[in-house]
Formats: C-alpha cells, sequence, structure tokens
C-alpha cells in the first residue's frame, strides 16, 4: 500500500465503524438525468424521470467539527471517482485496513435504475453529497444522522493491516485501485 500523501485532520484506530452519510452515485444520477432527460425518455416513463429530477440531495456538512460531537473521529468527503475512491484514498491516508459490505452501502434504487441503462458501477459514480465517517460506535453517529434528516448506515470496519477487503455476501475480495469516474461514460 502506498501512503496517499495529505494532511489528517482525525484520528483512525482498528475497531472502529465505517459509516456512510448520503447515497453512493446520488450526485451522479443527478447529472446523467440533467444532461441525458430525453434520452431516458425513451427507456421510463416521464413521471418517474422527473421525479429523480426532484430528488433533494440532502448534503451532510462536510466538516468534521460538526461530527466530532457524535463520535466521528474522521470524515472523507466522497466525490469523483465515487465511494469506492473514497475508501480507497481514507486507509491509503492512514495506512490501515477497511473490511465493509458493498450490500450496506446506501444507494437509491434511482441510481440503480439509472446505471443498469448506461452500464455503470454506482459505487464508481460521481458521489458528491455522501461522506464517508469513522466512529467508535457507529449506530450512535447514524442515529445522529437520523435526527437530521440524513441517510446514513455502518458499512463495515477499520482493521488491522494494510488489506482493503469488500463482502459481497456470498464471498470476498479486494477493493481495487480507483478508476476514472464512471460519469464519463455517459457524459463524453
Amino acid at each position: 500500500m502506498k501512503r496517499i500523501e495529505r494532511e489528517n485532520t482525525g484520528s483512525i484506530r482498528p475497531g472502529q465503524d465505517l459509516v456512510v452519510a448520503g447515497f453512493a452515485g446520488l450526485s451522479g444520477t443527478l447529472k446523467i438525468v440533467e444532461h441525458k432527460k430525453n434520452e431516458l425518455y425513451q427507456w421510463f416513463s416521464k413521471d418517474y424521470v422527473d421525479r429523480i429530477q426532484e430528488l433533494e440531495e440532502n448534503l451532510p456538512k462536510p466538516d468534521l467539527k460538526v461530527w466530532e460531537k457524535f463520535g466521528a473521529t474522521e470524515l472523507e468527503p466522497s466525490g469523483e471517482g465515487g465511494i469506492l475512491k473514497t475508501l480507497w484514498d481514507l486507509s491509503g491516508a492512514y495506512m490501515t485496513g477497511i473490511r465493509f459490505s458493498l450490500r450496506r452501502i446506501p444507494i437509491r434504487q434511482e441510481t440503480i435504475e439509472i446505471c443498469e441503462r448506461y452500464d455503470l458501477n454506482p459505487y464508481r459514480l460521481f458521489s458528491a453529497s455522501c461522506l464517508l465517517l469513522t466512529a467508535d460506535n457507529g449506530a450512535d453517529l447514524v442515529t445522529a444522522m437520523k435526527e437530521q434528516q440524513i441517510h446514513g448506515a455502518v458499512i463495515g470496519k477499520v482493521t488491522e493491516g494494510i488489506g482493503r477487503i469488500i463482502d459481497h455476501g456470498d464471498g470476498v475480495g479486494y477493493l481495487d485501485r480507483p478508476v476514472e469516474d464512471e460519469l464519463y461514460k455517459v457524459l463524453k
């Protein structure tokens, strides 16, 4: 593992929970609908596409100080490259391992539908309205998010070593090095 050079503002230690605030790929979904609306009308009803456009991105504040009072010890904003790049970056910045469940990452059905239409990986899709946090008690952090109308979920743990392990439900694998954001496959 090569260290990701940056200034770390918080702390991470093995045993902590990995928590996602917001929805993976939602920002990318909204951009695709904005630029490909007429094309999407060929595959989905007009009402469905228009409702996607109206989805609100309840953007969690990307400020660690806001989340520290609820038990967060570090925060990594997501964006280009999606939530998988965010997981890669956070573990690389601290030279620590992670183990997480792909199925626990919050994702909206609309994102899945749009990604299936364009053959995109929703976890590698632009996710500006999504945060990755670490906490000793992720359930308390998720409860605090819910009180602020922010969707959150505990997706895994910080681990010893440097392995970046993904639980797929029917097996495990390792997180691949980040690649170009899936959004560029649609918005060329």
